[in-house]
């Protein structure tokens, strides 16, 4: 029996967006994506949920899915709280401006898909290009989990970090590791305005980046993407909720559907604690090829729609 979501017009048994967010956020939280890139698509092909209010509904799932992944790396010791801090700290700004970019510019459901469709090629593109022979030694996977067994606990937590405005550098399974703190706050800007438009938070984006680009290890910086992912959709969302009466006058719905995101909330809320609690478990490559894959054959049906519609 379907169920009628009055906000958003979306007709669909109640049962079927907490069971694909679930099995989304299950498999992208391991990667310290909140699995929001793929809902959109989901929401706009499958539910048809087109309107400029699909991105703060893709936000509300966000703050209700991201809180269980965040506990669950916080309790292992994997938060490293200088990146998150200034991750938040360069796309809080940007998600406004991002916001404002949706719905002043890209409103109409063809040129946002296109985007769409963009930005989900630079992710997977990103993802795949570090699975080549000449990268592959950025994130090393760990032997343990390579075999499926567990390490001792502190093999996984993140040691020694330390912060100031030139870089950040931590400790993580015996190496060390740094970062620019401009290029990763110039990064975060550019990454909240991305993800403002496209109601994900811009965690999607930036995970990718810092490991590819800043030889990163994926299991390190979960916690950290997930957390900024968190607290810029909080700002979008808020942005969205009030600017949605000034634009129900000229007929345009940006009010997020609160009841569909919700579901879609519980149904990630429980795949981002399983995902974050077994993500030690799963080597980098294979999560970084699964994602690759979905990212890259989603984004080129979106192109090839835009390019032939």
């Amino acid at each position: 029996m379907e169920f009628l979501f009055p906000a958003s017009g979306v007709q669909t048994p109640i049962w079927l967006p907490p069971l694909v967010a679930f099995v989304v956020s299950f498999l992208t939280s391991m990667v310290g994506v909140s699995g929001a890139f793929l809902l959109l698509p989901f929401q706009m092909s499958v539910l048809g949920f087109v309107s400029p209010a699909v991105s703060p509904t893709n936000m509300v799932y966000n703050i209700v899915a991201i809180p269980s992944g965040v506990y669950r790396y916080i309790r292992e010791g994997r938060m490293l709280w200088s990146l998150t801090w200034l991750i938040v700290a360069g796309s809080l700004p940007g998600v406004v401006v991002g916001g404002f970019v949706r719905l002043n510019y890209l409103y109409d459901v063809r040129p946002f898909s296109a985007f769409a469709g963009c930005v989900l090629l630079y992710i997977g593109g990103r993802l795949f290009a570090d699975l080549l022979p000449s990268r592959n030694t950025a994130d090393p996977t760990p032997t343990a989990a390579a075999a499926g067994t567990e390490p001792t606990s502190g093999h996984w937590t993140v040691e020694n970090p330390s912060f100031d405005w030139r870089s950040l550098a931590f400790r993580f399974q015996g190496r060390e590791h740094r970062c620019s703190v401009p290029g990763v706050f110039g990064l975060s800007l550019v990454v909240g305005v991305v993800g403002g438009v496209y109601g994900i938070g811009g965690g999607a984006i930036i995970a990718p980046v810092l490991v590819a680009i800043y030889r990163l290890p994926t299991h390190a910086v979960a916690g950290a993407t997930l957390m900024g992912t968190f607290s810029t959709c909080i700002v979008g969302l808020l942005y969205f909720q009030i600017v949605a009466a000034s634009y129900a006058e000229s007929g345009l719905d940006v009010a997020p559907d609160w009841l569909l995101g919700a579901l879609f909330g519980l149904g990630g809320l429980a795949g981002m604690y399983v995902g974050a609690r077994t993500q030690r478990f799963v080597p980098a490559f294979w999560l970084k090829l699964m994602l690759s894959i979905i990212l890259l054959g989603v984004a080129l049906r979106y192109l090839t729609g835009f390019l032939l519609g």
